[in-house]
């Protein structure tokens, strides 16, 4: 009589996967929550300031070399070389900064972005790891259902990440007041944190999952092609992801330049339970990042009963009406109504990420690497709509009117471009 094999138990592993993606959600959220503080404490442009992107999601470009180092070591080596490369650049930038206080600002500044850069790279490590390791660690079907949730945990750290910024990087000093040594003493912790967390890690078992030999296990007999690079729509994936980062991180980039064109948002209050938000663009943040952390808990559930590209589709042309609507109003309702689109930007992240790693089979790494290479859109997207608001010509009403371009190729990625290539359709 033939045994049946034991479905594997990946609770332990899930959760630890969780903690990483609340750990990519903090860091890159900081990062980008930094720009009006590094505006002032540095003296920027709108272009300037958007360096902060460039150099963080630039890192990105190394996505596909991280893939292959990926595929060679598993994903728990990854992993751990991840957080300690996290750790030394959060201590770096520490050291480097807080010795160089007598330099001029341009030279901190430059060794603030050298330093997230590093960062960075190990982050781009941790998401390379983090996103098909959450779709293996499971039946495929529920694959969707996973990448939500952990993107929610993500979200629960990116509406932390601001409030850490006000209360313990500025101590409760406006962001206008911000000054270059106010920046590095709070990144020794977290530096700390994060390496204590990799040699925890190192001493604690994870499976190491070889997708073709799970395929095998469910009883899936398929033939895969020679390469990652020969499925289309892994490529128009990577491009779906470039044009999301101009959506997700658009919006908050573009805050600051937005309260500047109109300098009667600085006495605008919100007021709501426990939520007290008024004056700089900087405190009206946790509003968005919110809204993607409650949309992300509610499409981890919706997402049992309907399909992700209606959902998908649905997220993308309400978020669209959010921005628009937020050019007919004015004032304190125009920012609520584009702050109300991270509502909708929140499951867009993993659901084009799993639409863009279907029936990959042994290519599945590479195809996260290869996907990940679209993040870069955070690097460039938001520098280019700096320049334009640094065009006097132009501004930020046409800045955030790009965004509506990102929506629509969205809408076609979701119903033809991830279809492209693929044997089933």
């Amino acid at each position: 009589m033939t045994q049946q094999k034991q479905t594997p138990n990946y609770t332990f592993a899930l959760i630890v996967m969780f903690i990483v993606c609340f750990l990519i959600g903090f860091i890159t959220t900081m990062n980008n929550s930094m720009i009006e503080c590094c505006k002032n404490a540095f003296k920027l442009t709108d272009t300037q300031g958007q360096l902060v992107n460039t150099f963080f999601y630039g890192a990105y470009i190394l996505a596909i070399p991280f893939s292959m180092l990926m595929n060679k070591i598993g994903y728990k080596k990854t992993l751990l070389a991840g957080l300690v490369v996290v750790g030394l650049g959060f201590v770096l930038n520490f050291l480097c900064i807080n010795n160089n206080l007598q330099s001029d600002v341009a030279t901190i500044y430059t060794y603030f972005l050298c330093c997230m850069f590093v960062v960075a790279m190990g982050v781009v490590m941790l998401q390379n790891v983090a996103n098909p390791y959450v779709m293996v660690l499971g039946k495929p079907e529920s694959g969707a259902f996973r990448m939500t949730l952990s993107q929610a945990l993500n979200s629960l750290a990116t509406t932390v990440a601001p409030f850490f910024i006000i209360s313990v990087i500025l101590q409760g000093k406006e962001p206008k007041n911000a000054e270059p040594g106010d920046i590095p003493s709070p990144y020794l912790i977290l530096g700390i944190v994060t390496i204590v967390l990799a040699a925890v890690l190192l001493m604690l078992k994870l499976p190491e999952i070889k997708e073709e030999e799970q395929a095998a296990d469910a009883g899936e007999v398929k033939e895969y092609k020679s390469s990652v690079f020969k499925y289309p729509h892994v490529w128009l994936g990577a491009l779906a992801i470039f044009m999301y980062m101009g959506l997700e991180i658009g919006i908050p980039s573009m805050l600051p330049a937005y309260f500047k064109a109109d300098p009667t948002l600085a006495e605008a209050k919100f007021d709501f339970w426990f939520l007290h938000i008024g004056g700089s663009a900087t405190s009206w943040l946790p509003l968005y990042w919110l809204g993607m952390m409650i949309g992300r808990f509610i499409g981890a559930g919706i997402l049992t009963k309907f399909k992700p590209r209606a959902i998908l589709t649905t997220c993308l042309l309400c978020g669209a009406a959010c921005v628009g609507l937020s050019f007919l109003l004015s004032g304190l309702s125009s920012v609520i109504a584009m702050l109300a689109a991270g509502l909708f930007h929140s499951v867009m992240w993993p659901l084009i990420f799993n639409l863009g790693l279907q029936e990959l089979g042994p290519h599945t790494k590479a195809a996260s690497g290869v996907i990940n290479t679209g993040v870069i859109g955070g690097a460039t997207l938001p520098l280019l709509m700096g320049a334009v608001v640094d065009n006097p010509s132009l501004g930020v009403g046409i800045a955030i009117a790009m965004m509506f371009i990102y929506y629509l190729y969205e809408l076609w990625f979701c119903w033809r471009g991830s279809r492209i290539g693929l044997s089933k359709k």
